[in-house]
């Protein structure tokens, strides 16, 4: 099978290759880059702890191979973490935007909206969103960035008063035409029925222009190095098998300059809230679970891994050992979820 990893001419973003991955629609965006510009383009490298391991064996040196299907491992069913997650996550997708609104009782989408706001992503950024296979944070930022292009165009018009009405109506037609200014976010996950669910709503909501899908692990990212301005990810981090990974992985593929962000569920400080928060979490999401998705043992592992997962300072510190810098976090609601913030300088 060819490699995912053809270059355009003198351009440093990844062009169509042709492999499986790109029939499959699943390593190609949904649409080409604005302005005839090459979208972002995954390298077809393995994504499998094999390979990670191969490369410990090779001194470091990065083995690439053709992934079967595109991009990013399938669990292979043998009963380990990594095979349970995807399992988990397979069986609530369908029903995953859903069950959100109810466990959060619709806060979910708050606190989403304050972490596309502290990115402040300006026109011409470019987003890896990992674990974003539903697509909220991509359709957020995709919102924010034409709210933000829509200003910068009724500026410049300001300050053309004294042209026509002609050449003021051709120039806006011309710049609304890209009302991303450039920017592109690149949707990253694990599991094939979440970025199913992403693509149907993206196609519902009319998200096309400058917004990729791409099959692939946290943990061995399928992109070349320092190739993103920004890294989000949302409530997906504590159910990577190794954190320390993960994170290493999204300081490799980040720009010199370019921010790393995380929205999860983490620790309450209050004695008495945490003590209701963990009676509400382990005798009323399950049911929830059970009564709206007809899974209980799904929602069940959810909240088990929310309380498994490292407190705010602990993941403070395993940020700053990736190689982060400006490192710190933002609790959300008494600490029912922080977004920790961090900077590859």
């Amino acid at each position: 099978m060819p490699r995912c990893r053809s270059r355009p001419g003198g351009g440093g973003r990844w062009r169509r290759c042709g492999c499986a991955g790109a029939a499959a629609g699943l390593c190609s965006p949904v649409s080409p880059g604005p302005r005839g510009r090459s979208a972002v383009w995954p390298r077809g490298r393995r994504c499998t702890s094999a390979s990670r391991a191969s490369r410990r064996r090779t001194g470091g040196r990065r083995v690439r191979a053709a992934a079967a299907g595109g991009l990013g491992p399938e669990p292979s069913g043998d009963g380990s973490p990594g095979c349970r997650v995807y399992q988990v996550f397979e069986s609530v997708a369908k029903k995953y935007d859903v069950m959100n609104d109810s466990m959060t009782l619709g806060i979910h989408r708050v606190w989403k909206d304050i972490l596309v706001h502290k990115m402040n992503p300006s026109p011409g950024t470019l987003l890896l969103d990992v674990a974003g296979g539903t697509g909220d944070i991509a359709f957020r930022f995709i919102n924010y960035v034409r709210a933000v292009r829509e200003r910068q165009l009724q500026r410049k018009l300001k300050h053309h008063q004294n042209l026509s009405w002609q050449e003021i109506f051709e120039n806006y037609q011309e710049d609304k035409s890209d009302s991303l200014g450039d920017s592109q976010v690149v949707v990253c996950d694990i599991n094939r029925e979440m970025l199913k669910v992403g693509k149907q709503k993206a196609q519902h909501l009319g998200y096309s222009k400058g917004l990729s899908w791409v099959l692939g692990n946290a943990e061995e990212l399928p992109f070349d190095d320092d190739m993103f301005d920004v890294y989000t990810i949302a409530f997906g981090i504590r159910n990577v098998t190794r954190i320390d990974l993960a994170l290493e992985e999204a300081y490799r593929v980040l720009k010199p300059g370019g921010r790393f962000l995380c929205l999860e569920f983490s620790h309450v400080s209050n004695p008495l809230l945490s003590r209701l928060y963990d009676l509400y979490s382990f005798q009323v999401i399950p049911v929830l679970g059970e009564v709206i998705a007809g899974d209980w043992k799904s929602y069940q592992y959810l909240v088990e891994s929310i309380r498994r997962f490292p407190p705010q300072e602990e993941l403070k510190a395993m940020i700053e050992d990736a190689g982060f810098f400006k490192v710190d976090y933002e609790n959300l609601n008494f600490g029912i979820v922080a977004i920790h913030s961090g900077f590859k300088l």
